[in-house]
């Protein structure tokens, strides 16, 4: 073989151990392309990653900016704005304030307003003769009623129309001593329930014996009244109104009830006068004269079908008094129980109803909650919550429902001082609105008649708004 014919076939294998090589290191044209496409998509992501970064303007040249007219001028033009939004905020405020409704200023509340008046007339019968002793037992229970205000007796010493045995200032031993009272009025203060005495001087016929002796009983009423209210009691109560008033010794009573307080004395004391068999505009005129806090009549007791007579009083009263001095009940003059002053029975809660809703305060007498009855002139014997087996299912409804309604009477302005509009009148039936500002309102329709009524409501009074 020659010598060029070996140096050929040395390229040969050198050429084909390149390509070897080139095959194993990748520096073939497909490795190339894979390659560059690596570069390509390394660009690629350093490209992106250069666009979403922002680092902004530098202070210098923020500053070099900032003076140049167009920029001052848009910062004046912000800055006005954004005080004129200011003003304008602020000026429709004040005229939202400003053209918005008052709120009725809230009438001035004394504490015989806030809540039922109850009477305990005969302090024997309400608490197995426990007297004095047995109110203080059933303290929390009179509580639950919402009761303001207790009026007990009378305490004090006589006998039936025998002037010569009256005291005003000596109770009965068989109600108590003066220190039961002194308890009493401890207790009940610390609850919110006030304590007045009944100081009528005659339980006969004549509240007052007799009009020759009128000066001197009222002389002795003025002292005894001192007496008790200076050992706390909160008030008195006296019947027989018309005659006392009539007296020029009255305005004594009046200086030692009404005028009793000193400086220190924050709780108005009350002088609570009591009569009957008097019209709407007699008993208007006789609250004015007499001067009383509050005056108790039995202008409710109207016959069964004299609806509209009884909403006419109703409406006169309230048109011509206030409703502090006003107070409702039946057979709260005389003593009688509600039950036995309605037409039926299951008439109770339907009189307590109306009586919780009028403007002014209701009065009851002890048992008028679950319906006792009277038992002709025998006191009727209070039947207490814990004497369950004594109580009837009508009795227990029926004091649940005096609940309900003492405590939403205490609790809506509508019904403590809210403005009555009356609705509709007829024989047997009644209806009237009450309403206080922007306070819920209330409206009572009762039917005390024995067949279904159909009320006509007249709701185009200027001040009501449906």
């Amino acid at each position: 073989m020659s010598k060029d014919t070996e140096i050929d076939m040395k390229d040969v294998e050198l050429n084909e151990l390149d390509q070897g090589e080139l095959r194993m290191t990748g520096d073939g044209p497909a490795t190339d392309g894979l390659r560059a496409e690596k570069n390509r998509s390394s660009v690629k992501l350093e490209v992106l990653d250069e666009v979403v970064k922002f680092t902004g303007l530098s202070k210098e040249e923020l500053m070099k900016v900032s003076g140049t007219p167009g920029w001052v001028r848009t910062r004046w033009v912000l800055l006005m704005l954004f005080w004129l939004c200011c003003v304008g905020m602020l000026a429709r405020a004040i005229v939202i304030i400003v053209q918005a409704p008052r709120c009725k200023p809230i009438p001035e509340m004394i504490w015989w307003n806030q809540g039922p008046l109850y009477q305990i007339s005969d302090l024997g019968a309400f608490n197995h003769n426990k007297g004095i002793k047995g109110v203080v037992e059933v303290l929390d229970r009179l509580n639950q009623l919402k009761v303001k205000g207790l009026v007990l007796g009378p305490l004090h010493t006589v006998q039936q129309d025998r002037v010569d045995t009256l005291n005003l200032v000596s109770m009965d031993p068989g109600v108590g001593t003066d220190q039961d009272l002194l308890v009493l009025l401890d207790m009940a203060h610390q609850k919110g329930i006030s304590v007045v005495l009944n100081l009528t001087p005659n339980p006969g016929v004549d509240p007052w014996f007799s009009p020759d002796l009128l000066p001197e009983v009222l002389d002795n009423l003025g002292f005894a009244a001192k007496h008790w209210l200076g050992m706390g009691v909160d008030g008195v109560q006296v019947s027989g109104l018309a005659a006392a008033s009539s007296s020029p010794d009255w305005s004594k009573v009046q200086g030692v009830v009404q005028g009793n307080g000193t400086e220190h004395d924050v709780k108005k004391r009350a002088l609570i006068g009591v009569e009957d068999g008097l019209d709407s505009s007699d008993v208007s005129h006789l609250l004015s004269s007499s001067g009383v806090d509050l005056m108790l009549s039995d202008i409710l007791n109207t016959p069964a079908d004299s609806g509209i007579q009884r909403a006419k009083s109703i409406q006169d009263l309230i048109s011509t008094q206030k409703q502090s001095s006003l107070a409702w009940g039946l057979g709260g003059t005389r003593g009688n129980h509600l039950a036995s002053m309605v037409e039926r029975p299951e008439l109770v809660r339907l009189y307590q109803l109306l009586l919780f809703t009028l403007p002014g305060t209701p009065v009851f007498n002890y048992g008028d909650e679950i319906g006792i009855v009277d038992q002709g002139s025998t006191s009727p014997q209070m039947l207490w919550y814990t004497e369950a087996e004594n109580q009837t299912a009508q009795a227990q409804k029926t004091c649940s429902w005096f609940k309900t309604l003492s405590a939403l009477r205490g609790e809506e302005r509508s019904l403590l001082h809210g403005d009555y509009f009356p609705l509709h009148s007829s024989s047997s039936s009644l209806a009237f609105l009450r309403l206080w500002d922007q306070d819920e309102r209330y409206v009572t329709a009762v039917n005390w008649g024995s067949t279904p009524a159909t009320l006509y409501m007249a709701l185009d009074h200027p001040g009501i708004l449906i």
